[in-house]
């Protein structure tokens, strides 16, 4: 009750803040970043930009909302279970200390980080991404969402606008409030249903009660399970805005402003079936469900997601078949909430990234490949112009990881602290998806190369200084440039996509407060380094005097 208004008002000023102050900003990044791009046809450009009030409305709305919940949830939530570990101390006079101190000051700061990676990913992630969208567009045929089987003008793709328009209102009128009286009407049963199920898993000691570290949480879920379900219904009205916004997509697909209205009907449907499923009513529903398509998708596995597919292309099957996601080694049970979130495969992975990068940064340091002068101009600069640093040591950290990983055998990633991560014991996590995969074929393509000592120096110089001629010559790691075009092209293309993964990465709100962290200690370590080498160079100037005193 003390803490948890102090950390959710920070967090509320602060996310809103942000929001408020950067949303001038951010229209003007948006609309310049639509105009200036290629990667989208002419039409689309016109029903983005027709469409963008109501998402800047959307995005103020539930940007601000959201805030205000994750503020409160986070406030008085944090303080709570951080009472429950005080009272895992073993002696009394801890419980009461740690009773009344965990949780209050740890929360303060939490709050003041999640305002600052919101800030990071607003200020810095989201004008990357317009970035990209702007400047990625030559040699590039322009996107669309037009079928493509089908031929049609510029101007017939135009007068497909005011239908979309239509549509999307027409979805805005009837999927909002028919969602929000189905989710009414089924709420009261999701209540006594939730409690029910919660109470008997209480009683019988299963589902969240079965660990004892989730005994705190669980208990809590029962109080607070009405906040539940009045989060479902407020979800599912926020949903409805962009289903039937996307009833404006279907008219540009299928070219009809009848399926269009065809589509608004059943996603009502479709969402009173779902909820009947979910909450184990009667299956099906009495809704009517046009069809919207004009043909059925034969090819539906093209769009399904995979979640476990080799780099060769062999697909593991999923289910009870399937290899365990288990990292090794085995970690011991954990005594609390902290320590379980700590046990999470992905926060070992993120850890374990993060300490290689400083273990890299320091090894570069002590080859003089990088100075602190480096660091510091990085650290002070407004923008991430310095690519060596932002970019290009991350880069090279991940070359390292895969360059040992070939040199051990594994089949995978071998991390820093000896342990191999590959398809069969990875977390299935959509994230590291995004990341894991696409490094694994660099892995095979490097093993495909069978480069040479020289070459494997080439590519590091690529890699770390991002084509900076003058840098890469300074450093002799005994590089050299292959005799063969082709093999120097095919070196430089695994150097780009080595940086792209990590572009990629560094958008992620985390990772710039992180890696702003990383080069504050590699410049601790260079300061501490160059301050021990003045130490003993004055200690050996001092031994010579007083042995030229005695000889004297």
């Amino acid at each position: 009750m003390v803490v948890g208004p102090i950390a959710a008002a920070l967090m509320i000023l602060g996310n809103v803040g942000v929001i408020l102050v950067l949303f001038p900003a951010h229209v003007w990044w948006t609309i310049y970043s639509l105009v200036k791009t290629d990667r989208i046809n002419a039409g689309l450009k016109l029903a983005v930009l027709i469409a963008l009030p109501v998402l800047f409305g959307l995005w103020l709305g539930l940007g601000i909302f959201g805030s205000a919940l994750v503020a409160l949830g986070y406030g008085f939530f944090t303080p709570w279970i951080s009472t429950f570990e005080a009272f895992r101390q073993e002696s009394e006079a801890k419980k009461f200390v740690h009773g009344i101190v965990d949780g209050t000051w740890g929360t303060i700061k939490g709050s003041c980080t999640v305002v600052r990676d919101f800030a990071d990913m607003c200020f810095h992630s989201y004008p990357v991404y317009l970035t990209e969208l702007r400047e990625s567009s030559q040699n590039r045929e322009p996107h669309s969402i037009r079928l493509p089987f089908v031929r049609r003008t510029p101007l017939q793709r135009l007068l497909d606008v005011p239908s979309c328009i239509v549509v999307g209102l027409l979805g805005l009128v009837v999927d909002i409030p028919l969602y929000t009286v189905i989710a009414l009407i089924k709420s009261p049963y999701m209540l006594f249903k939730g409690w029910q199920r919660l109470l008997h898993d209480l009683i019988s000691r299963e589902g969240p009660f079965l660990e004892t570290v989730c005994v705190p949480i669980a208990g809590l879920a029962i109080l607070f399970w009405p906040l539940a379900v009045v989060g479902s219904v407020l979800l599912a009205i926020v949903s409805s805005i962009f289903v039937g916004l996307y009833g404006a997509v279907i008219v540009y697909q299928e070219k009809s402003f009848r399926r269009g209205v065809s589509y608004v009907v059943t996603m009502v449907a479709e969402f009173d079936e779902y909820t009947n499923d979910w909450l184990y009513l009667r299956e099906g529903t009495i809704l009517p469900k046009p069809s919207y398509r004009k043909r059925k998708s034969s090819n539906s596995a093209e769009y399904s997601v995979r979640t476990n597919v080799s780099v060769k292309g062999a697909e593991y099957p999923t289910g009870p078949s399937e290899a365990p996601a288990m990292l090794v080694p085995n970690l011991a049970p954990a005594r609390s909430v902290r320590e379980a979130i700590q046990e999470v495969k992905m926060v070992q992975i993120w850890e374990n990234i993060v300490k290689s990068c400083e273990q890299r940064g320091r090894d570069l340091l002590n080859l003089n490949v990088i100075t602190t002068v480096d660091l510091s101009e990085w650290l002070r600069a407004k923008e991430t112009d310095h690519e060596t640093i932002s970019l290009g040591l991350p880069s090279y950290s991940l070359l390292c990881t895969v360059l040992q990983s070939i040199k051990a055998g594994s089949g995978g990633l071998l991390l820093g602290n000896g342990v191999e991560v590959n398809q069969h014991n990875r977390p299935q996590d959509r994230l590291l998806d995004w990341f894991f995969h696409p490094v694994l074929v660099l892995k095979e393509q490097i093993q495909a190369l069978n480069i040479t000592e020289e070459e494997v120096g080439f590519l590091e110089k690529l890699t770390l200084f991002i084509g900076n001629a003058a840098s890469a010559n300074a450093w002799d790691n005994g590089a050299q440039i292959p005799q063969d075009p082709l093999r120097t092209a095919q070196i430089q293309a695994i150097s780009r996509r080595m940086v792209g993964i990590v572009r990629s990465l560094s958008k992620f709100p985390t990772y710039r407060r992180r890696f702003r962290h990383v080069v504050k200690l590699l410049i601790a370590y260079s300061m501490e380094r160059e301050g021990s080498c003045r130490s003993s160079a004055s200690s050996h100037s001092v031994s010579f005097f007083e042995i030229t005193q005695l000889e004297v």
